[in-house]
């Protein structure tokens, strides 16, 4: 069976990603869908398991926030969040989770730990990535799919050289209390970033801003 595997789509399904999937008997997507859009554009190549992200909505944000199933033979355990990933994997044979835009794979005894990385928007220096899974009598073979960015998506949006500055910046106005879309407005920061820096910042205590960087991929 040929199961394709992403993530962090962000309200964009790229044709190459479209591409990427034919075959598919089954498609997995481990959340921030944002747009019952991408899921309908999937579901017209296979059939579609989705989990909630933590940027979902008009619709995808009533999707459940993990699913624990059968699939093809294996039992499949799926989040958005690598913190919410069961400590104890060894009752599964393959653990998905998303959300850090990083594609990871790694065996925990029988089990396959895998995040496809994000395949929507790309951020910063980050690639573009899912994951194609072949099971044949409870066998795993993983591939690691990327998609050439566009040239206008080549450089970043901000200057890598001055992101721990806008970094230091929004952790002092979050400091005060101040929500990530006044800090943008005040400081003339892209929404985005700034939305991005803030909960990192948020939910990550005592991290730096490089911690915070690294974690960006910067």
């Amino acid at each position: 069976m040929k199961i394709g595997i992403v993530s962090d789509t962000h309200d964009l399904l790229r044709p190459e990603v479209i591409t990427a999937l034919q075959g598919c008997e089954t498609i997995l997507h481990a959340g921030d869908i944002s747009s019952p859009g991408v899921l309908d554009g999937l579901s017209q190549i296979a059939p579609v398991k989705a989990v909630r992200g933590n940027n979902e909505k008009d619709g995808t944000e009533s999707l459940p926030p993990f699913l624990d199933f059968e699939l093809a033979g294996l039992r499949v355990f799926m989040t958005h969040k690598k913190k919410d990933v069961p400590k104890d994997v060894n009752a599964f044979d393959l653990v998905i989770c998303g959300h850090s835009h990083q594609y990871a794979e790694a065996w925990s005894g029988r089990t396959l730990l895998l995040n496809p990385g994000s395949c929507g928007p790309r951020r910063f220096h980050q690639s573009i990535t899912l994951a194609i899974l072949t099971t044949d009598g409870g066998h795993l073979t993983v591939e690691r799919i990327d998609i050439p960015h566009t040239p206008k998506e080549t450089a970043p949006k901000i200057d890598p050289g001055n992101v721990k500055a806008q970094i230091e910046l929004v952790m002092k106005e979050t400091q005060k209390g101040r929500g990530p879309i006044e800090i943008a407005q005040r400081s003339g920061l892209d929404p985005a970033l700034t939305e991005q820096i803030a909960r990192l910042y948020v939910t990550h205590p005592g991290v730096t801003a490089d911690g915070i960087m690294t974690k960006m991929g910067l």
